[in-house]
This record gives C-alpha cells, structure tokens and sequence, in this order.
C-alpha cells in the first residue's frame, strides 16, 4: 500500500478511536450524574441545582420516569447538597479523564486507557 494512504489510515483510525474514547467517557459522566432517593431517579443538571438552591419551601421536581416528586422544605437543603456534591464529583471526574484522553496521540496509547 502506498505509504501516503497508509499515514492517512492510521490518522483515521486514531480520530475514530479518539471520538469513541470521548464518547465512551461523556456516557460515563452523564451516568455519574444519576441520582436514586426514595425509589426515584433522577438526572442531576445545573438547572435543578439551581431551582433547589434558590427554593424556600417545599420543591416538587419531575424525576426521569415522569413521576412528579415533593421534597419537602426540610429535606431541600439535604437534597441540594447531596445533589451538588454529586455533580462536582462527576464533572471533576470527567475533566481529569477527559484531560487523559486529550494528552493520548497514538491508538495504542488511547486503547490502554
């Protein structure tokens, strides 16, 4: 095989091999960021750690099987932290991987991860 279509191929697979380790890793994050309570899942993002810091009462949030859910003012703050907590870790996690996975040029470099 020419050597140019060779460099070209390896170059290609790297990419591919590269975009798979990214997705794999943001899969894993998103994963990370699934909270279970009381029979319930639910999907922690900014926007609910923002809703349940800025609430006063009781909070009602739909969790991911559409069931509606109160948190009742006393447990909120216990919520918030946990949920807060939960999400730093995950995003903390990910940047270090994915930090990892940006440094790797080579396929047997990126497979060895």
């Amino acid at each position: 095989m020419d050597e140019r279509l060779e460099q070209a191929l390896a170059v290609s697979k790297s990419l591919e091999t590269h975009q798979n380790q990214k997705n794999i890793l943001h899969k894993q994050y998103k994963d990370n960021l699934i909270y279970y309570f009381d029979g319930h899942k639910v999907s922690v993002d900014l926007s609910l750690i923002n809703y349940c810091t800025n609430s006063t009462g009781p909070v009602v949030i739909v969790d991911d099987n559409k069931t509606p859910v109160l948190i009742d003012a006393d447990s909120v703050i216990a919520f918030t932290k946990q949920i807060t907590a939960m999400y730093d870790t995950a995003s903390r996690k990910y940047l270090v991987e994915f930090t990892k996975i940006k440094s790797k040029r080579s396929v047997k470099e990126l497979i060895g991860l």
